[in-house]
């Protein structure tokens, strides 16, 4: 895909981060159909990733990782994503929740949560609820008082990852009001039949059932420090503009074969559609790198830009794979394409909380009472 200079990049000592995972990118992708077809959960990438000490490397330094940067969490996400995005949206997930868990618990807690982390241990989010819909932060299901601490009954839905998973950050409603735990899998916790989606199939996403699960107050988390920006919340929009990347080179494969000696290439409206579709990809990733260069920042802004970054990426991947099925015609339909894959995948992001809808109108009531 054609690129162009971008006035935000990767620190250089963190460079060699992103080229392992360049490297290791490359593998992936050789599954993605495979994993995709079966629904299969990609574990044995995400152990990989995790074996490079790339998991411990995204804490801080106080709890003995290296507090890598934003810009570098943005351009790992998107890497994955281009090559097999439900390895990139299973990762962002785990590595999102560990790093909550060790940087808002208690000391003793943190302890524990970071030695699980460079154990190869594995994180889940388990934030969304029945009635929770966009406000999945505020939590509908009230916890009981039970001795020091509390117990859940109910169930969350959407955990991508979790039958991996070891430990999960959990909110639940005390006292009418929310808080958030990390709580490990015990056998108060099961997992029903998972019903399968159309798009993102890999990452296994399911439904999680509580049965008196055990709150503990030594586990309850309290608010991110000043400045802290939240990893999923900014890689969120890397992910749907990892998985446009894909769709414009499958667009680009597609268009330039020849036919007869001539290509759809060089077609005026594939021209004119494509060349729309690649400034729409990168004026998405401009904004992406802004945002992340405000968490760098440590700015009160960034979180704001997030949400505005991530409805931008959403739409602009549902419209370049839109594109890359037009170009690609009957054959992009075929299970042997990447196309009708991409275009499942693209539908994901727009869905994930916050959703689209929901953040055109918050960002929209920003802009007109400014």
């Amino acid at each position: 895909m054609l690129t162009r200079p971008s006035p935000v990049s990767v620190p250089a000592s963190e460079q060699h981060w992103v080229d392992t995972v360049r490297e290791l990118a490359t593998g992936f992708r050789e599954t993605v159909a495979a994993d995709d077809a079966a629904a299969r959960l990609p574990i044995d990438h995400l152990r990989a990733l995790g074996a490079t000490g790339l998991d411990n490397a995204f804490l801080p330094r106080a709890h003995g990782g290296e507090g890598l940067s934003y810009a570098t969490l943005g351009t790992v996400v998107r890497t994955l994503a281009a090559a097999h995005p439900a390895v990139a949206t299973v990762w962002l997930m785990h590595i999102g929740a560990a790093h909550a868990l060790v940087t808002t618990s208690p000391e003793a807690a943190a302890a524990f949560f970071a030695d699980e982390l460079r154990a190869g241990k594995r994180f889940s989010n388990a934030l969304s609820e029945p009635a929770g819909g966009n406000h999945f932060l505020a939590s509908q299901q009230d916890a009981d008082a039970d001795g020091d601490g509390w117990t859940l009954t109910g169930r969350k839905l959407f955990v991508s990852g979790s039958e991996a998973a070891d430990h999960l950050f959990l909110n639940a409603r005390i006292d009418g009001a929310p808080a958030f735990f990390g709580v490990s899998i015990d056998d108060t916790i099961s997992f029903p039949p998972i019903e399968e989606t159309m798009g993102m199939r890999a990452t296994r996403s399911r439904t999680i059932l509580f049965e008196r699960t055990p709150l503990l107050r030594s586990r309850l988390t309290g608010p991110p420090a000043s400045g802290d920006a939240n990893l999923i919340t900014v890689g969120f929009a890397f992910l749907s503009i990892g998985i446009a990347e894909s769709a414009l080179d499958a667009l680009t494969t597609t268009a330039t074969r020849s036919r007869g000696g001539a290509s759809l290439a060089d077609a005026s409206w594939v021209k004119q559609e494509t060349g729309m579709a690649w400034v729409e990809v990168t004026a998405a990733s401009l904004l992406a790198e802004r945002t992340a260069w405000l968490a760098d920042q440590r700015s009160v802004e960034a979180m704001p830009a997030a949400t505005e970054t991530k409805m931008l990426a959403n739409e602009v991947a549902k419209k370049a794979a839109a594109l890359a099925v037009r170009v690609g015609g009957g054959g992009g339909y075929l299970l042997t394409s990447p196309i009708q894959r991409i275009f499942r995948d693209a539908q994901a992001g727009a869905l994930m909380a916050y959703s689209v809808p929901f953040s055109s109108e918050v960002v929209g009531g920003w802009a007109l009472g400014a």
